[in-house]
């Protein structure tokens, strides 16, 4: 759950008149190429923009952004083929690049040295203590995700949301600082109690309620956390079990970014788990055959092979879930852990179908991908003893 709120960043609506900040005409093109998944062309934009505003916190935010969740998707921890758990976020796979911490820890003390010598000027300058919000937000993902330091990564979650709640005390109508609160109080209500007990005594609380109707404040303010408050609200909802409003948002938000798959998967997902089996297999199956032509680019978007099989396969259409694990080995330069998991999903259904020969040479497929992992580990078990559910 720290992870999402990490995650309640920078965001923009693209999709109707937000005034952007800084302004500057590339600003459009920028936060299409980042919510399209296109990093390197968002980095390239926001590098340009920061050369033209180089006071600008905000700016330096939105270059910070793209270069971490471009790191991050680099190294596994948003493409891991985890998505129907709590958050696009999962845990790293690959290690990080030495440069891009470097490059992540100067742009954070880069907006920080500009925030605080204005907020030295005028502590009630609300811009300022939103934009020294979003940065710690964005320091508390790099914390948690990069360097695994919790602590930190707490402290600087809650930093930003004690900016932005004083955001909120100067100026109720602001409604973008809603995000980070939003997202801390619905986290900090889903607590243990012997948890909220504890966090109770250095001054945190939450509200679970308070925070999803925060994030839809966000989401429906039309502000530049809109898109990303409906991610982190879809999420929630999800985890509420309502799976109908959840919905609404992921067939809202992204028709808006055809080149992103992550959100047409995610709306297969949540049919899935809403019982809608019939329409999430079409919805795959849409995923899939998108990025068959091309529409995802480069992006990984076989992971929809992967959540198609795994459909069939709780239906124990195990000849049809082979199949759709098959899918994955079809693409070019596949994700090397989605095909891992998709081969060994694909024996595992060779198995049940008593197909013996098949089921043992996807599992040695398993071991030269990646011979030093858990599917690996599965697949060496599989070959010696044959799956059985």
């Amino acid at each position: 759950m720290l992870l999402v709120l990490a995650q309640a960043c920078l965001a923009a609506d693209t999709a109707v008149s937000t005034v952007l900040r800084p302004s500057d005409p590339l600003n459009q093109a920028a936060f299409e190429h980042y919510y399209s998944l296109d990093y390197d062309a968002a980095i390239q934009d926001f590098e340009r923009i920061l050369a033209r505003h180089p006071n600008d916190p905000f700016a330096v935010n939105h270059l910070l952004s793209a270069i971490q969740v471009r790191e991050l998707y680099r190294m596994g921890a948003m493409n891991t083929g985890e998505y129907s758990n709590d958050s696009f976020i999962g845990q790293a796979h690959r290690p990080a690049d030495p440069a891009q911490k470097v490059r992540i820890r100067q742009l954070v003390e880069q907006a920080e040295k500009l925030e605080n010598a204005e907020l030295g000027r005028n502590p009630n300058n609300v811009d300022m203590l939103y934009a020294r919000g979003v940065t710690r937000g964005q320091f508390a993902l790099y914390t948690a995700l990069i360097e695994r330091a919790w602590f930190s990564a707490l402290r600087n979650a809650v930093g930003a949301r004690r900016d932005h709640e004083r955001v909120l005390e100067l100026a109720p109508q602001y409604t973008d600082a809603k995000l980070v609160v939003g997202a801390h109080n619905y986290v900090m209500g889903n607590l243990s109690l012997a948890v909220k007990i504890a966090v109770a005594l250095v001054g945190l609380s939450g509200d679970k309620d308070k925070g999803i109707q925060y994030l839809s404040d966000a989401y429906h303010g039309n502000g530049e956390t809109s898109v990303d408050a409906g991610v982190v609200l879809m999420v929630f909802l999800r985890r509420e079990h309502r799976y109908g409003e959840a919905l609404q948002i992921a067939r809202a938000i992204g028709p808006r970014f055809p080149r992103n798959y992550l959100l047409p998967l995610e709306e297969a997902n949540l049919l899935r788990v809403s019982g809608k089996s019939g329409e999430a297999e079409e919805q795959y199956r849409r995923v899939w055959q998108n990025g068959r032509e091309g529409k995802y680019g480069s992006l990984h978007y076989e992971i929809a092979a992967l959540g198609l099989g795994d459909l069939l396969r709780s239906q124990k259409k195990y000849q049809a879930a082979a199949a759709a694990y098959e899918l994955v080995s079809e693409v070019t330069g596949a994700d090397q852990e989605l095909l891992q998991k998709a081969n060994l999903g694909a024996g595992e259904m060779y198995d049940q179908l008593q197909k013996r020969d098949l089921a043992v040479k996807k599992y040695e497929a398993v071991v030269a991908t990646n011979s030093g992992n858990a599917e690996a580990d599965k697949a060496r078990k599989r070959i010696k003893d044959a799956y059985r559910e």
